[in-house]
């Protein structure tokens, strides 16, 4: 399944890119977000994150601008990462900014560190981090490694044992000295309320550990409360990824809406769950070289 999505997604489409986002969609990454009228899911303090950090990367004896996407098939389709290179620079300015930094400094082939032998498979679980991170971090000894499991997860794992794994999996990380981006993974067709425990537990891990958090869950929720799911019925004339909300049609990846690959709009980023992650991530892995790696 990752296959074909791999390949549907890396086609380069042209885009329509609006300019107004820094106003919109900045804050959500620094104070929370969540469904209307509802409290935000509470998120570390970038005050407590930040100097964590910067004890950890005291500890790192790797390669500078070593990136790793340690996940599932979410994170192994090249629509995540891969494909956002070639379209930042026509987003709005603030992306832009974090683009050309996260671009310059970090390893230009960890744009596309994709399969399993980086850490990231279609299918899998955090069973399977769990039993591999030791070899992915002997081989690869990334400086900063982005984690989301979670999706696969929901279907065979309890909240408990995902937890547990997952902070081991982060520690793991923490002890090697290479900085976690930690996140919560998105709804699921038919496993919403298991899928937001999951998410609850993952902000828990985020404070409790003291690392960054991209609340990709909240995000999601936050920009489509009642429609965020393409397999409802109102999407039913669209096929697969190409839906016009955030999640694909499958109910369980996120979207890949052709009309707004590379648009880092308000509206692009409420029709393009992969824009949507990629711009979170590209954003939150920004601020963590701005605030705690050396100058580039």
């Amino acid at each position: 399944m990752y296959e074909q999505k791999r390949r549907f997604s890396g086609r380069r489409m042209s885009v329509h890119v609006g300019a107004c986002l820094a106003m919109l969609c900045t804050p959500l990454l620094s104070s929370g977000a969540g469904p209307p009228g509802q409290s935000p899911p509470s998120r570390p303090d970038r005050k407590v994150w930040i100097p964590a950090m910067k004890e950890v990367h005291a500890k790192f004896k790797g390669q500078k601008g070593s990136f790793a996407e340690f996940g599932d098939s979410i994170t192994v389709s090249r629509a995540f990462w891969f494909t956002m290179r070639y379209h930042a620079e026509k987003g709005p300015p603030e992306m832009v900014k974090a683009f050309r930094l996260v671009n310059g400094y970090m390893i230009e082939d960890c744009w596309d560190r994709k399969g399993p032998e980086y850490g990231n498979e279609g299918q899998m679980t955090i069973r399977w981090a769990h039993e591999n991170v030791d070899t992915w971090l002997k081989r690869l000894n990334p400086e900063v490694a982005n984690i989301m499991f979670g999706t696969n997860d929901l279907d065979s794992l309890e909240v408990q044992e995902y937890e547990t794994k997952t902070r081991q999996v982060v520690q793991k990380c923490l002890d090697n000295g290479t900085i976690v981006i930690l996140n919560a993974a998105p709804p699921k067709h038919g496993r919403a309320e298991k899928a937001a425990v999951f998410a609850e537990a993952v902000r828990k891990l985020s404070r409790e550990l003291k690392v960054p958090l991209v609340d990709y869950h909240a995000e999601i929720l936050n920009r489509r409360p009642d429609d965020w799911d393409g397999a409802l019925e109102k999407f039913s004339r669209y096929q697969d990824y190409d839906v016009p909300t955030l999640i694909s049609r499958d109910g369980v990846h996120p979207s890949n809406f052709q009309k707004y690959v590379g648009d880092y709009s308000p509206e692009g980023l409420r029709n393009n769950g992969f824009g949507l992650w990629s711009y979170l991530v590209l954003m939150r892995y920004a601020e963590v070289i701005r605030e705690v790696l050396p100058s580039p």
